[in-house]
């Protein structure tokens, strides 16, 4: 991409970004972080676990998202007895009306969407919650010996209440790793709580208007991707991954301590991946290891499994991303 043209494609996600923001604020009160990550994970084409109490706009922010962007939106809500049929589809026997002959059509499900809101994702049993795994990693689902692909822009969103756990299934590993990011939203502060119950008991309503296309965020995918990332910062995004691995070279002693199983070399391109759509987001045009630590909690906190002594001693994997922040070196002149 020659610079002038690239100069211009970062002007345009960076002036569809600031247009998303804004049509959100008319509806969402507060949660400018979880926006963010949100937002970054729509143009570098990642998925999102979002994990918070009940209340705090999760479904409002996705289906307000989809309005803006002219997305497909499909909400799918995981209950004990939801079949993988249920989320991709299913075959059934059709009559041609003019032959009268029969034969099996497929009918796509929910997942066939851009925007998938995977409502409490972790009350369904992880047969259902695997369905996903194909869509999510291969833009693609097979379904009777047929492989249908994604329409793109295809984004999952998850949710989960960090609450309620009885009745739920936790999420695998696998299904965990396919996540970009592991967003947490926490409660509102007084005063934009004040505005939420002023705007949710009012007559007011809130008109949002379409500010871009699946086709145009889907051609942000590449802008970030084009972005340039040194060698070193890519070297220290893989240390920080490695780092969390017990057994590993050079792995701090609190990690061989408290975890069981660190995380893999997706999370390395989560890392740089998110990086870059934060560099943007910041205005720069390289990826810098401030940015790296930036993405790092969502990145990793979801992708380390703390054993049984850090579990004694209360300590949880966000703890354990800030030691690895701290404990990691930076790259000497970067």
């Amino acid at each position: 991409m020659a610079e002038q043209d690239a100069g211009q494609a970062i002007e345009r996600l960076l002036r569809v970004r600031e247009r998303v923001l804004g049509e959100l604020n008319k509806v969402i009160v507060g949660q400018e972080e979880v926006i963010e990550q949100i937002l970054m994970a729509l143009f570098t084409g990642g998925h999102c676990l979002i994990i918070g109490v009940p209340g705090l706009a999760k479904t409002l922010i996705v289906r307000s998202l989809a309005e803006i962007l002219d997305l497909h939106f499909s909400r799918i809500q995981f209950t004990p007895d939801l079949m993988p049929s249920d989320i991709i589809g299913t075959e059934i026997i059709q009559e041609d009306s003019s032959s009268g002959r029969r034969e099996l059509r497929f009918v796509q499900g929910p997942i066939f969407g851009n925007l998938i809101l995977a409502d409490e994702i972790n009350r369904t049993p992880p047969k259902t919650q695997a369905a996903l795994l194909q869509a999510m990693q291969e833009l693609k689902v097979t379904a009777g010996g047929q492989t249908y692909e994604m329409t793109r822009p295809f984004l999952v969103l998850a949710t989960q209440n960090p609450i309620e756990q009885e009745g739920t299934y936790p999420l695998p590993e696998a299904q965990l790793d396919r996540f970009m990011f592991n967003i947490h939203i926490g409660y509102p502060g007084e005063d934009d709580e004040v505005r939420v119950i002023s705007q949710t008991t009012s007559t007011e309503t809130q008109e949002l208007e379409t500010v871009a296309d699946g086709e145009e965020i889907a051609g942000l995918h590449e802008v970030v991707r084009a972005v340039p990332a040194a060698e070193a910062v890519v070297r220290y995004a893989v240390r920080l991954a490695r780092a969390s691995r017990p057994g590993e070279e050079g792995t701090p002693e609190f990690v061989g301590n408290w975890v069981k199983w660190g995380a893999g070399p997706r999370a390395g391109q989560c890392l740089i991946l998110g990086a870059k759509a934060a560099a943007l987001f910041r205005g720069g045009y390289h990826v810098s290891c401030e940015d790296v630590q930036r993405v790092a909690p969502s990145v990793l906190r979801h992708r380390i499994l703390t054993n049984f002594h850090a579990e004694a001693e209360g300590i949880g994997p966000d703890e354990i991303v800030q030691r690895l922040l701290e404990a990691v070196p930076l790259p000497a002149g970067v």
